[in-house]
């Protein structure tokens, strides 16, 4: 049995260790107010980005010669993985490695070559200590997360796809429900597909769109401009769902571990107390024993 002294340590060291868990869930939560508010202003733009897609693919004459929207055999497949730079989140991480796992073996099982880009220092660590082909790395960002890091990790996808080293380009990713619920996400980002610029919202505003437009320059170099923005767009919403749920995942697991701690330290409270009832019987009957001996 362990010692009076040993469980006064113990509970001194779970309870400095809730004080920390609590901390990074007071953080967490905060952060999380912040990412939920920049996935809110991101929706709208990124719909008026695919309804002016829309509109423009509409009035071009072609849209086959656009390298992102060129259809190939699928030989060779990039698969982007956005994770964080911590842990300390619960199942953030693993649940991304899981699927990303069963995204290789399925690809494999099919004949298909994969190449990996990682997004986050775990997801990086992870896919080197499995010995996985790395053909990106981008660190340091995933908290709080910029549309200049979108801009790098879409111009490194983008250039992979349009030199043909890569035939399709997934994307792995936590989206954000709420803050205990995270869905883990397989995106197709590459080759756009023509059925993408054709919404059901577009089809109701069709009639407004074909007004009298004249464009300037020609539609298919203006679509041809777009379809990056689009993928950096998508890009950058596939991060900030990420952020936000890594925040919403750390609140979560801290709140657990605060939980946990206040009843480990009602356990050896109550473990600590029985230990010094038993001290002090045990003197009670010392004293008594010692008391007897003197009277015979």
């Amino acid at each position: 049995m362990a010692s009076l002294q040993d469980i006064r340590r113990r509970i001194r060291s779970v309870g400095n260790t809730r004080k920390i868990t609590r901390a990074l869930e007071l953080v967490a939560a905060s952060k999380l107010r912040r990412a939920q508010a920049r996935i809110e202003d991101m929706r709208p733009y990124a719909d008026r980005m695919l309804e002016l897609m829309s509109g423009t693919a509409r009035a071009s004459t072609s849209v086959r010669g656009l390298p992102l929207l060129q259809q190939r055999e699928v030989r060779t497949v990039a698969v982007v993985t956005m994770m964080g730079d911590r842990g300390l989140s619960g199942p953030f991480n693993s649940q991304v490695l899981r699927r990303a796992l069963a995204v290789n073996r399925q690809l494999r099982a099919e004949g298909k070559q994969v190449r990996w880009i990682g997004v986050g220092r775990r997801g990086v660590g992870s896919l080197r200590f499995r010995r996985l082909d790395l053909s990106g790395e981008f660190t340091g960002f995933t908290d709080d997360p910029r549309y200049a890091d979108a801009q790098a990790i879409a111009h490194r996808v983008i250039e992979l796809y349009t030199d043909e080293e890569v035939d399709r380009v997934v994307v792995i990713y936590n989206r954000f429900e709420s803050a205990l619920t995270q869905t883990v996400t397989e995106q197709e980002l590459l080759p756009l597909s023509e059925a993408l610029l054709e919404t059901e919202e577009e089809e109701r505003r069709e009639d407004a769109l074909r007004g009298d437009f004249i464009f300037e320059p020609e539609p298919e170099e203006i679509l041809e401009r777009l379809l990056p923005v689009y993928v950096e767009t998508e890009l950058y919403r596939a991060l900030l769902e990420s952020a936000a749920s890594k925040h919403g995942a750390q609140m979560t697991a801290m709140r657990n571990a605060s939980k946990n701690a206040g009843e480990l330290i009602d356990s050896l409270t109550l473990a600590m107390n029985r230990a010094r009832q038993a001290e002090i019987t045990q003197e009670i009957l010392e004293v008594v024993a010692g008391a007897d001996a003197l009277t015979t």
